[in-house]
């Protein structure tokens, strides 16, 4: 099932790795949503994972070009004049401002409580949580789903059940439902396990 619901994908889902390769897979053909940023939101990106988690700048260029020239239609700009009339968490107003201008239904943000439904609803915008999200995107196509998830799986070389285990601490509810569709046991992330597996 095709599906174009656009979303804007805050920083903080675009830097952790496993999660934005899970969301930017679901966005290729079949497509289940539409993914959408600015380069405001890159730029924080590129230094939560330079400064945070300690990316060589080589890597972190190479996955940013990637991801927009995979996707050019994401790119929101002009949005900045709608920054004076956000109303929510002041760190935020680039990311509402781009939903406004760039007409998006969703923003996906782990900062959920940065943005009141007062401050978004009066501009037809609604904000989730990537973890809720997900699930229904399995709700709505289980088998494309599954299929990127063993698709990450193969490229990591590992089983299913260790991809779920390192999307558990983001999305734990997710992880939960589709290992449980798939009658697995999903263990508990550990990096030093998950890297050595």
């Amino acid at each position: 099932m095709r599906a174009d619901y656009s979303v804007v994908l805050d920083a903080n889902i675009l830097a952790e790795s496993a999660l934005s390769d899970l969301f930017l897979r679901l966005s290729e053909e079949p497509r289940l949503l539409l993914p959408k940023w600015t380069d405001e939101i890159w730029q924080e990106v590129e230094r939560t994972m330079l400064n945070v988690l300690k990316w060589p700048q080589d890597t972190i260029t190479s996955r940013i070009n990637a991801a927009k020239q995979a996707f050019p239609e994401a790119m929101i700009t002009d949005y900045q004049v709608y920054l004076p009339m956000c109303t929510n968490d002041p760190k935020d107003w680039h990311i509402l401002a781009a939903a406004i201008r760039g007409q998006v239904e969703t923003i996906l943000t782990m900062n959920v409580r940065h943005f009141k439904p007062a401050d978004v609803e009066i501009w037809g915008v609604t904000v989730a949580h990537p973890d809720e999200y997900l699930k229904v995107l399995y709700d709505l196509d289980e088998a494309v789903v599954v299929q990127v998830l063993n698709d990450m799986a193969k490229c990591r070389s590992k089983p299913i059940g260790q991809m779920l285990s390192r999307l558990s601490a983001p999305a734990p509810g997710f992880t939960k439902k589709v290992g449980n569709g798939l009658q697995l046991t999903v263990p508990p992330y550990d990096p030093v396990a998950y890297r050595n597996s």
